[in-house]
């Protein structure tokens, strides 16, 4: 992550405008889950894409989204790296008894 929080802001501070504020950044955030929504329904659900329309790539959509989480976070000063540790010891901790394990016994 951190790497991807470097990249995006030296991208981001060759411009005057720098990061846009947060709750310009939820609302590109919520555009781009929508592109990405209708992407995954042309591909997967019930609603083909119109004849003549060029594919889409749900791995561009799914990059654009990260994009904006990571300004999201560089713009309040959240290190994703330590924010990703924290959420993944939640996960581990509170679900640990949710869900079936995968053990040599049980494949």
């Amino acid at each position: 992550m951190k790497r991807l929080q470097e990249e995006t802001h030296a991208y981001i501070s060759q411009y005057k405008e720098g990061y846009f504020k947060p709750l310009t950044l939820v609302a590109r955030l919520a555009e781009e889950v929508g592109e990405l929504a209708r992407e995954v329904n042309h591909q997967f659900g019930e609603k083909p894409k119109k004849p003549g329309e060029p594919p889409g790539d749900i791995a561009l959509e799914l990059a654009d989204i990260l994009f904006i989480v990571v300004c999201f976070a560089n713009s309040l000063g959240i290190d994703l790296d330590e924010a990703w540790d924290r959420m993944m010891e939640k996960y581990r901790t509170r679900d640990k008894n949710r869900w079936t394990p995968i053990t040599a016994e049980s494949e």
